[in-house]
């Protein structure tokens, strides 16, 4: 099987790194057991980006090399240490290769050296228990896992970019004229599709200096598929100008130079995209005899039908300057009236699925569905073998509104919750109702209701140590606090019993559950 050299259309397939796992760590040093969280973050993976690179001029790497990935970020460290960042991968590609998605809808079309596009974003690394304390949540003992990277598959389809395209049937010459306008040296024989892939060669006309591609040879039906011709008119879809190369000597017969130029037409016309294009036309092979008389006899009807014509022989370079003299004209006209394209990057990120908002709620046979751009990367981020790491994301969740909106749905306890896409990697929950009651009363992880200085035990406190400082001489505490239980609640009781304040927290009809918990220390 004979190995390509020029390869203009592949598909890709691109990962990119994923971000770094957090770290929950307790920094230690001696005389402090205890010194607080010091969790590094983990680092964002590498990204895969596509490059604009003039001296590529073909795709045949990742025809060899159809899977590419950048590398994945670092774990964080205690002592504050954050993970190292993925390296980014860089693919160079060819000047004016568009990139496709994988169902051909077109994400990037790649012009001017030096363009990049991000295709696929690496994932950010995971927060340590350092970043995720607070004034509420002072030791967390859990970090955020890092995000997995995008993983996609594109297609790259080049379309030379040039600004003259030569076309025209098998053998009219159109390598014979490439080469001896430019230094490009395509291959030349005497028998039909010599030219199997498109050449380019740069051409100087005074102070314009311009490049010239050389389409493989086009026959009635191309656009339907005849031939080799239909493969790469993509390639001249970006030319400034179009030369019409007829041969004045073909021994074929039927064939002339007029018809051959309709033919042509023709299939540029059922091609599409090429009729603002403007049009010269050089007849060729004028250094044979018949070919000098045959160009002579047609050159009125071309010109009838508004082209410039220009009689030339690519073999002894006779009216080959007039031609890219006027080439250069159309070139520099094109260019003047067309911006300068810079160079730019490109960065493609998927619209939200709900179209803007937080998240949005789906009712199906399966369950509730929710997706979101939050909500779907708490749910990536959260070590599920962490029952506090667990607690966060149910916070987190719940601060968003999802668990209130679910109610408004109809949804009871025990109904299945999935977050994400249900065909793919979506995570079930059984739906589970905040309890407002006894221990169940919890803030944020880490926080609770019960240690807030509002209530009524912590106020009968505070009114004694105030009466204490005007109580009579000999009145102890306790007289104290029996005096101003005539006007409050009883400030003197048994822990446990039916006066105790905090009796509504704790069911004391069963073992005490420390007991149990000791056992699992």
């Amino acid at each position: 099987m004979a190995v390509p050299t020029f390869v203009d259309r592949v598909r890709l397939h691109v990962a990119a790194g994923r971000g770094g796992h957090g770290v929950a760590s307790v920094h230690r040093e001696k005389f402090k057991p205890l010194g607080g969280p010091d969790g590094g973050n983990g680092g964002p993976g590498g990204s895969v980006i596509l490059r604009v690179d003039p001296d590529v001029t073909t795709l045949i790497d990742y025809h060899h090399s159809p899977k590419r990935a950048a590398t994945n970020g670092g774990q964080g460290a205690g002592d504050h240490k954050n993970g190292a960042h993925g390296s980014d991968l860089i693919l160079p590609v060819p000047d004016g290769t568009v990139v496709t998605d994988g169902s051909g809808n077109v994400l990037a079309d790649m012009v001017g050296a030096g363009t990049e596009l991000v295709i696929a974003e690496g994932g950010r690394g995971g927060l340590g228990n350092a970043a995720l304390a607070s004034s509420k949540r002072k030791a967390p003992g859990f970090a955020l896992l890092g995000e997995p990277g995008e993983e996609l598959e594109i297609g790259l389809e080049l379309k030379v970019v040039a600004d003259v395209g030569l076309v025209g049937f098998p053998s009219a010459g159109k390598s014979s004229l490439i080469a001896a306008i430019s230094r490009a040296r395509p291959k030349i024989a005497d028998y039909p599709f010599t030219t199997l892939v498109p050449n380019l060669g740069v051409v100087s006309a005074g102070e314009v200096t311009f490049t010239v591609a050389d389409v493989p040879g086009l026959i009635e039906g191309a656009s339907e598929g005849r031939g080799l011709g239909h493969e790469f008119l993509r390639h001249i879809e970006r030319c400034a100008a179009l030369v019409h190369v007829l041969d004045t000597a073909s021994i074929e017969p039927g064939r002339n130079p007029v018809d051959d130029l309709d033919v042509i037409e023709n299939e540029l016309a059922s091609h599409g995209g090429l009729e603002d294009r403007p049009r010269l036309v050089a007849l060729n092979k004028i250094d044979v005899p018949d070919g000098r008389d045959i160009a002579d006899m047609t050159i009125d009807d071309l010109q009838a039908k508004g082209y410039r014509v220009f009689p030339i022989s690519a073999a002894s370079g006779e009216g080959t300057r007039e031609l890219i003299f006027a080439m250069a004209e159309l070139v520099a006209a094109a260019r003047r009236e067309k911006p300068v394209a810079e160079a730019k990057r490109i960065v493609i990120r998927p619209q939200a699925v709900d179209g803007g908002a937080d998240f949005a709620i789906t009712p199906t046979q399966e369950g509730y569905v929710v997706r979101g751009a939050k909500p779907e990367r708490w749910v990536r981020q959260t070590d599920f073998n962490n029952e506090e790491a667990v607690g966060y994301l149910a916070d987190r969740l719940n601060r968003l509104g999802i668990e209130d909106r679910l109610l408004q749905l109809g949804a009871v306890e025990g109904d299945t919750v999935l977050i994400g896409d249900p065909g793919t990697n979506a995570v079930v929950f059984d739906f589970r109702p905040s309890v407002q009651a006894g221990a169940e009363m919890l803030g944020r992880r880490g926080e609770d209701q019960r240690f807030t200085e509002d209530r009524p035990a912590a106020q009968r406190r505070r009114d004694i140590q105030e009466a204490m400082e005007e109580r009579s001489e000999g009145e102890t505490r306790a007289d104290v606090a029996r005096r101003l239980a005539e006007s409050g609640a009883p400030v003197s009781y048994e822990i446990g019993s039916e006066d105790d304040p905090d009796a509504e927290f704790f069911d004391l009809s069963e073992d005490d559950p420390g007991d149990a918990a000791g056992e699992d220390r």
